[in-house]
């Protein structure tokens, strides 16, 4: 499959334009590329769909600025649609109904759960929440989970007719789920379409219903999905799985799942950014003298040196140790900060021998108003 092309490029649009300028640059293309005008023409039908899936993710201001993030992340789990819309995919089918619906035009449903065209339900589309710990965010993950949700009965196959017998073509609409009604008003005759009363929009009337699904094709079920979360990710990162929602009525089309990646607290680690900053406890004569100091990080425990005459709070920083940058190559950096820890419970030994101590060091006192961290 060809590399998706860059949705701002698609529509003509430089990634500063407006919602008005994107939807005029939409709206041009489509009715230039709209198949009623090219018929049996596959490229302008294929342009047709490429840049009514452009403007559904520009046009809504959470999907634009996900996609501005991370781009497209090509694979079988694109993150965000998914973080990247790798996984966000408009057929033609769905580009007509968007087309209708963006410029008002009809009244075919809702993208995110509504009716398919022809009038047929599509599933219900889901959102699950998924929380990481912050090694996986770092690390990526494969999680798996179990999801209640419609399902395709097992008893018809998903038809919704009883076995032995299937549906039958509606004889009001013959198939098509939708009829035409023709009204003669002063201006002539005003022709509208609308669903099929008879079936709903499905093209076909059961007459003897599965008792399972009582005629809707669904039940209540569970699926367990492998969920790849990639490295980098952060809270607020989402997933738009095609096809991983609740069944459609039927035979209709499933809807969709989203995943909402929550990265959990560390108990070490503050997360800043794609930067982890972690507090590293010293004593004070480690301090004065030096010291090499095995740090925790993300990867593993790693070699610090920590030079003499090092100040409480200093921070040291351990370059590309912190998260992975998921929408290009590289990744953040471990801050260590170095935090003078005194003993609370010294014996009489060693209390004198420190007693001696700052003695000697009296003279190195800085003066008052000195800032000790610069």
């Amino acid at each position: 499959m060809a590399a998706k092309r860059d949705y701002y490029d698609v529509l003509g649009v430089g990634k500063d334009a407006d919602a008005g300028a994107i939807k005029r640059a939409y709206r041009k293309l489509a009715i230039q590329y709209h198949p009623d005008k090219n018929p049996d023409d596959a490229t302008a039908a294929e342009k047709f769909r490429e840049s009514t899936e452009a403007y559904e993710v520009l046009k809504d201001s959470q999907k634009r600025s996900q996609y501005d993030q991370f781009g497209h992340m090509d694979g079988p789990q694109g993150f965000p649609g998914g973080a990247g819309y790798g996984g966000f995919n408009v057929d033609l089918n769905d580009a007509l109904e968007s087309f209708l619906r963006n410029f008002g035009m009809g009244g075919f449903g809702d993208a995110f759960g509504g009716e398919g065209r022809g009038g047929q339900r599509r599933g219900r589309s889901l959102q699950l929440e998924l929380e990481v710990t912050l090694e996986e965010a770092a690390a990526g993950a494969k999680r798996k989970v179990k999801l209640n949700k419609q399902v395709p009965c097992e008893d018809c196959g998903g038809s919704g007719a009883a076995a032995g017998s299937r549906p039958v073509t509606c004889p009001q609409c013959r198939g098509a789920g939708r009829v035409r009604q023709v009204r003669q008003s002063l201006l002539g005759q005003m022709v509208t379409e609308g669903v099929c009363p008879r079936c709903q929009g499905r093209g076909e009337h059961i007459e003897d219903p599965c008792e399972s699904c009582r005629g809707t094709g669904t039940v209540r079920g569970e699926e367990t999905l492998e969920i790849k979360v990639p490295a980098g990710v952060s809270t607020g990162n989402y997933m738009e799985l095609d096809g991983k929602g609740d069944a459609g009525g039927a035979g209709a089309r499933k809807g969709d799942l989203r995943v909402v990646i929550t990265v959990a607290e560390h108990e070490l680690f503050q997360r800043h950014g794609d930067d982890v900053l972690i507090d590293v406890p010293l004593s004070p004569v480690d301090l004065m003298l030096g010291t090499q100091v095995k740090v925790p990080t993300l990867g593993g425990k790693v070699s610090l040196k920590v030079p003499a005459g090092t100040q409480s709070h200093k921070i040291f920083r351990m370059r590309g140790k912190g998260i992975p940058h998921v929408n290009h190559a590289g990744g953040g950096d471990q801050l260590v900060r170095v935090l003078a820890w005194t003993p609370e419970k010294l014996d009489k030994a060693l209390k004198h021998r420190l007693e001696e101590l700052r003695d000697d060091l009296s003279g190195q006192v800085p003066p008052p108003g000195r800032h000790l961290y610069d």
